[in-house]
């Protein structure tokens, strides 16, 4: 069952993905969109979740907060090192804007590859928890399995802009599209076999909702507003956080 439910969450996201890339033509709108969406996501769904889970305190500090602040860190290192390496081999700045206007700034594709291989991690986690709630009672799975669904065509949509974004090749988008909406499925299956630890899960979610953020607040929002500061891009962004603020809202 959890398996069957789980191919509800790929269908959603394969839709999120497939309308990311159908609107290439108003891309400013499709990044502020997406830095929106990433926002509520970060903010409002797991972020909290990650409180609840994680439990106990570093320091005075919930462990939930403090890996959110690592993920935020981690994220930014990964940046600076792949840019100061893809300097060093020689490609200067104006290369990579002749490339792809996204790659400003000392963007390489292997940040947006790395960003879109951590959703497909937060998506086979998705299954997990599918799986996990199936586990304790058909209604908590359904609950679950509810949320989940919902969320992914956001999950869908930031995967292939992420990737994208980046000067990643649509090939490779298209790839990390459908390896992010087979996640859940193999995550789900995989609790047939193997239970993840409830603290070990809320700081898997701290981590991840930092890094989230940091894409979403230092790469993708400037981006959307680096060609078109347009008062529709804010709109936009906005929106994006209003949609998962009400589907956590309907799920909860």
């Amino acid at each position: 069952m959890a398996v069957f439910v789980a191919l509800g969450a790929f269908l959603m996201t394969l839709a999120g993905g497939f309308t990311a890339q159908r609107v290439t033509d108003r891309r400013h709108l499709v990044l502020g969109l997406a830095g929106g969406l990433m926002l509520g996501v970060v903010g409002l769904d797991l972020l909290p979740e990650a409180l609840e889970a994680a439990g106990t305190e570093i320091l005075g500090v919930p462990a939930a907060l403090v890996l959110f602040v690592a993920g935020f860190l981690f994220a930014h290192l990964v940046e600076r090192l792949l840019a100061h390496r893809h300097a060093a081999h020689g490609a200067g700045e104006d290369a990579r804007s002749a490339l792809s206007p996204g790659l400003r700034d000392g963007r390489t594709p292997e940040v947006g590859l790395t960003a879109a291989a951590a959703m497909v991690g937060h998506s086979a986690m998705d299954g997990v928890a599918i799986g996990a709630a199936f586990q304790v009672g058909g209604g908590m799975g359904t609950a679950v399995a509810a949320a989940v669904v919902a969320h992914d065509f956001a999950d869908g949509f930031n995967t292939y802009t992420i990737t994208s974004v980046y000067g990643n090749a649509r090939r490779r988008a298209q790839a990390m599209l459908f390896a992010d909406a087979a996640a859940p499925v193999a995550g789900a299956a995989s609790t047939a076999f193997v239970t993840i630890p409830e603290h070990l899960l809320g700081a898997y979610l701290g981590f991840f909702g930092g890094a989230l953020l940091y894409l979403a607040a230092a790469e993708i929002l400037p981006e959307a507003h680096h060609a078109h500061p347009a008062r529709s891009t804010l709109l936009c962004t906005v929106a994006g956080v209003g949609f998962i603020w009400l589907v956590v809202g309907l799920a909860g």
